[in-house]
């Protein structure tokens, strides 16, 4: 089993959180990641993707909410997608 891709979100106020990475995807021309956050939590955090080199991206947050919701959109559908393949 392949081990997973782990990043950890630095705040503001300091705190980290560890999450998973679950991957990244296209909407709207534009790309997205899609994080787990490794807190018992049934949460998923969407945001901007922009890879800066090979080994390098950044995470883009994501200001405006019609451009979120579009996004959570087709995170949706390509989830219910991948559970009618299983």
């Amino acid at each position: 089993m392949a081990e997973a891709d782990i990043i950890t979100l630095e705040y503001d106020d300091g705190t980290e959180l560890e999450c998973e990475m679950m991957g990244v995807f296209e909407a709207d021309g534009k790309e997205y990641i899609a994080l787990i956050p490794q807190d018992d939590s049934d949460d998923v955090y969407i945001y901007g993707y922009k890879e800066v080199s090979e080994d390098e991206f950044e995470l883009i947050d994501i200001e405006d909410d019609a451009e979120f919701e579009r996004a959570v959109a087709v995170f949706d559908q390509l989830m219910l997608e991948e559970d009618e393949e299983e």
